[in-house]
């Protein structure tokens, strides 16, 4: 685990400090997306944090809504609902459901407008955060 991770974890819990929480991390590789989310969930388990983690490979809106809709609605669930999966968990109808997004990417790859914090998995054992200006692009940039 890298300081990113505890960054974004610190930071998330920063804005969303209790509750049921609904995080996602996404990119245009689901595998990639569910490494970095298991490196999330670590970073918030240590931060003494609660995470169900859960990994959709095909980021279908459907089974995106069910997962969430299952968290809300279960007496039991607390902390942090951590879904991964490609880029279809930030697609138009399903981006609104989460309270904050990680966007992973690798390479050249372009990042998506919707995501909080976005973080280059080019090498996994060093991620690297980037920060980008998107004022001049349309919303609709990497979606």
């Amino acid at each position: 685990m890298t300081d990113v991770w505890a960054d974004i974890a610190s930071e998330f819990l920063h804005f969303y400090p209790r509750g049921r929480r609904l995080l996602a991390v996404a990119g245009a590789d689901a595998e990639r997306s569910r490494q970095a989310a298991d490196d999330l969930a670590a970073a918030l388990t240590k931060a003494g944090q609660p995470v169900r983690r859960e990994h959709s490979p095909e980021g279908d809106e459907a089974g995106v809504r069910a997962t969430v809709t299952a968290f809300r609605e279960d007496p039991k669930s607390e902390g942090i609902l951590l879904a991964s999966g490609p880029a279809g968990l930030l697609g138009e109808r399903t981006r609104g459901m989460w309270n904050y997004a990680v966007w992973q990417l690798a390479g050249d790859e372009p990042p998506h407008t919707v995501a909080g914090s976005i973080v280059d998995v080019s090498d996994p054992a060093h991620p690297v955060r980037r920060f980008a200006d998107y004022c001049s692009l349309p919303a609709s940039y990497g979606a």
